[in-house]
């Protein structure tokens, strides 16, 4: 089941990346973060209300606002990194924050089989090579790499933080709720603070754009939400190594939606890191 949970992460992060990169095209980033984190919020506290999750509040929802805030600042770094540096270096780094989860599961008592460390290898390998990477050109700015290494840690410290959040399924609603509240109070200081910079908080057609993309802006939050849920449980449920390395293969998801739907072609090295990724994930599945 461990498997299973951590695979349908990867397709849910995947689903949403590439949902959240076609509306940044048409609405600021920030915005695209805020306002759908804010429709996510609306449908957990439903939920949270509905089962009574919030009797299972307790100190563990501390790591939930850990996650919380890690978030946003991660994603302003990523979003930062890929204004400075080119997608196909900027990407691939960012999926390197695998390697947090991965320490913490073995700091904790982890001990793969050797069959599970060489899916492991293989997999971190496939998806880095799967966003692309581009081996000539010009050289990235350090800037861009140290706000991709920064992004990457956060994402990574999320997936940790997430994982501790709760021990109960109903518990998980109530620490997905506190997690997308702080995501929203954190994204909007951020967006006021762009704007009193003189940033916009608006796309160019104004507020309709974004009523027009509601729907699409509420897939992109839930997604998130979902991907959280379902990775908590993979963690739980078996070696977080294992959980962490298949959650992280939504690059690869991210790469095959763009070539499904904006037809965009793999290139031989995309193509190359899609088939590792796989033969980590039947390595880690069976090992």
């Amino acid at each position: 089941m461990t498997a299973l949970f951590a695979l349908a992460t990867s397709l849910l992060w995947g689903l949403a990346d590439f949902g959240g990169g076609l509306l940044t095209r048409r609405i600021p980033a920030l915005t695209v973060v805020v306002v759908s984190q804010v429709l996510a919020v609306v449908v957990l506290g439903t939920v949270v209300l509905a089962t009574g999750a919030w009797t299972e509040a307790g100190p563990q929802l501390w790591y939930a606002v850990g996650a919380g805030v890690v978030g946003p600042a991660a994603m302003l770094a990523f979003y930062k990194a890929l204004a400075l540096g080119p997608m196909g270096v900027v990407s691939p780094l960012g999926s390197l924050g695998v390697v947090v989860p991965v320490s913490v599961g073995l700091l904790v008592g982890d001990r793969p089989g050797l069959v599970q460390f060489a899916g492991i290898g293989v997999a971190v390998l496939g998806v880095v090579l799967a966003g692309g990477p581009e081996l000539r050109g010009a050289p990235v700015q350090r800037q861009a790499v140290l706000l991709t290494l920064v992004a990457a840690f956060g994402f990574g410290s999320v997936m940790a933080l997430i994982a501790e959040a709760s021990t109960t399924v109903t518990g998980l609603f109530l620490a997905l709720f506190v997690q997308r509240v702080t995501n929203v109070l954190v994204g909007g200081a951020a967006l006021y603070a762009s704007v009193k910079r003189g940033g916009r908080a608006l796309p160019e057609g104004g507020p309709q754009v974004i009523r027009a993309a509601l729907p699409a802006l509420a897939f992109v939050g839930l997604a998130d939400v979902a991907a959280n849920g379902t990775y908590a449980i993979a963690a739980q449920q078996g070696p977080v190594t294992v959980a962490a390395v298949l959650a992280s293969l939504y690059p690869v998801v991210t790469a095959l939606a763009a070539y499904g739907v904006l037809k965009e072609r793999l290139r031989a090295i995309q193509a190359a890191g899609a088939g590792l990724a796989l033969v980590g994930t039947v390595l880690l599945a069976t090992g």
